[in-house]
């Protein structure tokens, strides 16, 4: 059974930061490039960053340059969003994607709020 768990998500002020987690089970996650996307209240998901499988590129939105970074462990199944200098427009359910040629697999999301 293929699971995306998503953590470490929460409440933040302006300029914190917060390291998300996504706990992958199910599938052979090193073969699969991963990505986290982000959806605000009444916005459309958005793709934030992505990872090739051995983690030698990356690529981010610029509204995140120099205050996200992806990261993973292909040991432990796992990938990364660290998440730095955050402002109140980050504020979205955060979603964890693994993508291999035409198969996608989805988390069910975890919330990050930017207030003071």
């Amino acid at each position: 059974q293929v699971q995306l768990v998503e953590s470490g998500g929460g409440l933040v002020q302006p300029g914190g930061s917060l390291r998300l987690s996504c706990a992958a089970s199910g599938f052979t996650f090193s073969n699969y490039a991963m990505s986290w996307y982000r959806q605000a209240p009444g916005k459309e998901r958005e793709l934030v960053a992505l990872i090739t499988t051995g983690g030698g590129s990356t690529n981010y939105a610029d509204s995140v340059k120099g205050r996200f970074t992806i990261s993973r462990d292909n040991a432990k199944n796992t990938a990364y969003l660290q998440i730095n200098r955050l402002k109140p427009e980050d504020t979205a359910v955060y979603y964890c994607n693994a993508a291999l040629l035409g198969l996608r697999y989805w988390g069910q999301g975890t919330q990050v709020t930017v207030s003071s």
